[in-house]
């Protein structure tokens, strides 16, 4: 299996050229990527990294704009300043914006600041933190206090004080800025549940588990209605909602979230652009490994924005069998292709209840995992675990894995396809399983005609109105 990485020459040219305060900067970005690192080092960090194929020169070059050195972009990785800020508008960063933005005061702050700081952290920090945080950095003071459980991603309450206290209301105001857009992070009993998350979910029904929902979100609507709540539970007989329509309301902006987990890297940027067409806000990552890749889900499951958006799109690419993906991990089982879909189901994701969740597979099968099949399009149910919750659409296409050894650079044709049918103006007028099953269609042509490049169709979906992704 190909390995994404750096060469090493170029992490020692880079480690070789990054300052104290640089090298300092490095480490505390990717605190949460590598926590349990022994011992701050950069060379280490960069290995370890790299030794689980989270280092990139995407990657690379996010930290390396993140500590402004644009010269090293340039040098080392033969990239600029302004095509690292156009990939990071299209796809999501690996550094948490927490990090970023404590990186960022860390540099607008002055030895009067600090030495202010650290006087008011006094009942904090301790009588033996303060003496030892007298000749730190900021960025060594918010580590001590993350150590001491008073400053997190979701608690910076002592620091904005602290910044209204110094007369920096500059700085609070940009901390002020930051908790009102960033998701919320787990923490605490959360990291329980992300915990718990590693073992298999039970088998789930067509309906979404009774719940508190609001009559506004029924409709896909936009606010949560706050004055009056009813109870909802979908029967698995084909029972419909209170004063449902006959199509799912997509009139948001954006549309909702779509999150693209490309682990092969061939087919990341076109999606990324048709769903942004679409009005999606995209989140893309690239080469995951199924701990990563867990996170990931859990976080997104999470977010806020779902209660205002009106949908939600998973697009996955990578290595597996039939029920699972191997993401970039060389060995062990697979990612279960049920737990990504449970992520977002009613009772786990009670913001998107009610609301269309579409997922497209594309899976490289690996020799010795792929079950044969004699038909073009293989629609049986034993190929995948079919969704049975509500308002979900499973689209999944398997192929063999020797395409990648063959045309390692080669986009899928089943995302390709998609991806030019959902752009197309005429087609984005026709409800979306109408325009699947004109895939259905080229996918059959594709197969006739690229006996050595055959792609596995499953399409199953438990939606119960007309989804239109054009907001007709």
């Amino acid at each position: 299996m190909t390995v994404y990485g750096v060469p090493a020459a170029h992490l020692h040219q880079i480690e070789q050229e990054l300052d104290t305060d640089e090298k300092e900067a490095m480490l505390f970005l990717c605190r949460d990527l590598v926590p349990d690192l022994p011992m701050p080092d950069v060379r280490k960090l960069l290995l370890t990294l790299s030794e689980r194929s989270m280092l990139t020169p995407v990657s690379l070059s996010e930290l390396l704009y993140r500590m402004k050195r644009y010269d090293l972009l340039k040098k080392v990785l033969g990239t600029r300043k302004a095509a690292v800020e156009a990939n990071l508008a299209m796809c999501p960063q690996m550094v948490s914006k927490y990090r970023v933005l404590m990186t960022e005061i860390s540099e607008d702050l002055d030895k009067d600041d600090l030495n202010s700081l650290v006087f008011l952290l006094m009942n904090d920090l301790g009588m033996s933190h303060v003496k030892m945080a007298k000749d730190k950095s900021f960025l060594a003071i918010i580590t001590e206090l993350e150590k001491l459980d008073l400053v997190s991603p979701n608690h910076l309450d002592l620091i904005e004080t602290c910044f209204l206290n110094i007369h920096r209301k500059d700085l609070a105001k940009r901390i002020q800025q930051y908790k009102w857009e960033a998701p919320v992070h787990p923490t605490g009993s959360s990291l329980k549940c992300a915990n718990a998350l590693q073992a298999s979910f039970p088998e789930l029904s067509l309906a979404d588990p009774p719940g508190i929902v609001n009559k506004e979100r029924l409709l896909n609507g936009a606010r949560a209605v706050q004055a009056e709540q009813i109870h909802l539970s979908i029967p698995e007989t084909g029972g419909t909602l209170p004063q449902a329509s006959g199509k799912y309301r997509m009139q948001s902006q954006p549309l909702g979230v779509c999150l693209i987990i490309d682990c092969i890297g061939n087919d990341a940027v076109m999606i990324a652009k048709s769903f942004k067409a679409l009005c999606f806000e995209v989140r893309c990552h690239l080469f995951l490994t199924m701990d990563s890749m867990m996170r990931e889900l859990y976080e997104v499951a999470r977010l806020r924005q779902h209660r205002d958006y009106d949908c939600f799109v998973c697009v996955m690419v990578s290595r597996g069998d039939h029920q699972g993906v191997f993401c970039t991990n060389h060995s062990g089982p697979g990612f279960s292709l049920e737990r990504v879909k449970s992520f977002f189901t009613g009772d786990r994701c009670p913001d998107l209840s009610g609301k269309p969740k579409l997922f497209f597979i594309q899976n490289y099968v690996e020799p010795g995992n792929r079950r044969e099949n004699t038909s073009l399009i293989e629609a049986d149910g034993n190929l995948c675990t079919i969704p049975q919750v509500a308002d979900i659409l499973w689209s999944q296409s398997m192929s063999d894995a020797s395409i990648l050894e063959r045309s390692p650079n080669s986009s899928s044709y089943y995302l390709t396809a998609l991806t030019d049918l959902l752009i197309d103006p005429h087609k984005r007028m026709l409800p979306l399983l109408d325009i699947l099953v004109e895939l259905n269609n080229r996918v059959y042509e594709w197969n006739r005609t690229n006996l050595s490049q055959q792609c596995s169709l499953v399409l199953k979906h438990t939606l119960r109105k007309k989804l239109f992704l054009s907001g007709i």
